[in-house]
């Protein structure tokens, strides 16, 4: 039986630990990262990954990093056949890649060479990208830099966001990884190097990069909101508060001739913002600053009655 160490974390990785699981490989050890304050409350919690591994009894190890750990330490002394990793969201040092007798490979949420890095899934929404995909790679010491072993994509549509993408992308890298893992460890299949003049690269979220540039057009501000939804969200202020935008809607047939950022149009139901390029979009849920999420009806019908046109956000 092929010997594996499993390292991931987000909820993205869990159907692929289970698919390993389910597929007869023994699993030696799950390697996350270490519990951390969740919500209002910081209530400590266990990554998904740690309460999958431990819902099936695998010995978890949690690392707060892992370079010369002693959870290092115990994967060499573990000997597997090969390590697998799934948004773990740690570099792992050249001398653990050495361990595994048949390599590491990485089950990334993109089509490299496109999207190296931490938010390949947010990257390609805010872009504007109209597929998205998975890619069974060989680890090296750079960052996602390893060759390719195989790949699959499937379409973003419109009404995708991060959380959707994440999950369609977890159940295809599932699937993705079984059909490859057997033909990695037999050297059937082979990996190609990537080709480094197509790289491009998905660093994490900084909290300056939440924010909304009108200037943008609808279009490119709705791919931003579906791009950081349900994290981290996309934001604009309004009077100095800060409105948190969960949904909007381009108004393909509204032009405009208002400054970007202005509201010029409010009605019971219906909230329009000015964007760049003479182009208008619907605010359709917000949270407005110390409120919860709610559709915009809720939102002009209560705290956002004192909205008018002409106003800015910016």
């Amino acid at each position: 039986m092929t010997k594996l160490v499993f390292m991931g974390t987000p909820a993205f990785s869990v159907p692929i630990l289970e698919g390993l699981i389910e597929a007869g490989y023994e699993i030696q050890a799950v390697v996350t990262q270490p519990d951390r304050p969740v919500g209002r409350k910081k209530v400590i919690t266990a990554t998904p990954v740690k309460e999958a591994a431990v819902a099936h009894d695998l010995l978890v190890l949690q690392p707060e990093k892992i370079s010369g750990s002693p959870e290092m330490a115990k994967i060499q002394e573990l000997a597997p056949d090969m390590i697998v990793t799934a948004a773990f969201g740690q570099f792992l040092p050249e001398k653990l890649l050495q361990v595994p007798t048949h390599g590491a490979i990485n089950v990334h949420a993109s089509l490299l060479p496109k999207y190296r890095g931490g938010a390949p899934v947010h990257y390609a929404i805010i872009e504007g990208e109209t597929e998205a995909g998975v890619t069974i790679m060989e680890m090296i010491k750079k960052m996602d830099a390893g060759g390719i072993f195989s790949q699959a994509k499937l379409p973003i549509t419109k009404q995708d966001d991060v959380g959707t993408m994440f999950d369609k992308l977890s159940q295809l890298g599932k699937d993705l990884l079984l059909e490859t893992l057997p033909k990695i460890l037999s050297g059937e299949l082979s990996a190609v190097p990537q080709n480094e003049a197509e790289v491009t690269f998905s660093p994490n979220i900084s909290r300056e990069e939440e924010a909304i540039d009108w200037q943008k057009t609808a279009v490119e501000i709705d791919n931003k909101v579906r791009g950081m939804r349900p994290w981290p969200i996309a934001f604009t202020t309004y009077e100095g508060a800060r409105w948190k935008i969960w949904e909007t809607e381009p108004l393909v047939e509204e032009t405009t001739d208002e400054q970007p950022g202005t509201i010029i149009h409010k009605s019971k139901k219906e909230l329009w913002i000015a964007c760049g390029n003479h182009s208008v979009l619907a605010i359709k849920a917000l949270q407005p600053a110390g409120k919860g999420k709610q559709d915009i009806q809720a939102f002009l019908n209560g705290v956002g009655q004192a909205v008018t046109r002409g106003q800015q956000v910016n």
